[in-house]
């Protein structure tokens, strides 16, 4: 999938500055209720999470945040010491800012956090990991995309009604191999744990944004958002 291609309206492409993360707001005309929070990769900016967030949900309040850390042309969400290991101060001051954020987002633009999926891409997905962990109750729906622990020290979090797709790449060689780890952490603190993989490295596509899609239907018989 080009992540290059899309189109914006002159107010979706306002770069907000008002919270302690920049971020940009799509609300289509036609929104459906649903909301996606998207975290992006390492190197990158929140502009990259925008089209695969649309083919999942074309009709959901899309708020796409960009890490404070920054790294080459872009930014990430805390410090990198090595390819699989993070400076451990850096990620729980982040997660705490983040944590900060995604409420007062919320309470802003009248959102609701509970209903809310998180989705998240390599380093973003590694911080909504840690979100889940150090500030339980808050993310309630995952996605994690290329995702592996990052913390050292993991609390004894309870995530019982915690939803969380978890989808490697089969040629991923780095990060691949460390998703089993955390899809086992998750599920020993309680989490709904759905793990998939795609054949792929460790960039996303059309098959993450296809399994991401069926995973957010609603139960059958449950109803459907409107």
């Amino acid at each position: 999938m080009d992540v290059s291609v899309f189109e914006y309206s002159d107010e979706n492409s306002v770069l907000r500055q008002d919270l302690s993360f920049a971020y940009r707001l799509l609300k289509p005309a036609n929104a459906s209720g649903e909301c996606l929070i998207l975290l992006h990769g390492s190197g990158v900016d929140e502009m990259t999470m925008l089209p695969l967030a649309q083919q999942i949900a074309p009709r959901a309040v899309l708020v796409s945040a960009r890490g404070r850390i920054p790294q080459e042309d872009g930014f990430r969400w805390f410090e990198r010491i090595t390819p699989t290991r993070f400076g451990q101060a850096s990620i729980r001051a982040e997660t705490a800012a983040f944590a900060g954020f995604a409420a007062e987002a919320a309470k802003r633009h009248g959102l609701d956090l509970a209903a809310a999926t998180f989705l998240g891409y390599s380093n973003g997905a590694n911080l909504v990991s840690s979100l889940m962990l150090l500030h339980p109750g808050l993310v309630r729906s995952a996605a994690l995309l290329r995702a592996m622990p990052v913390l050292d020290d993991t609390p004894a979090t309870d995530l019982g009604g915690t939803r969380v797709l978890i989808i490697a790449g089969a040629a991923d060689q780095i990060y691949g191999p460390l998703a089993p780890a955390l899809v086992t952490l998750l599920s020993q603190r309680g989490a709904e744990i759905d793990a998939r993989i795609v054949a792929s490295g460790h960039e996303f596509g059309d098959a993450d944004a296809a399994i991401v899609r069926q995973w957010r239907l609603p139960p059958e018989g449950s109803a459907t958002v409107a």
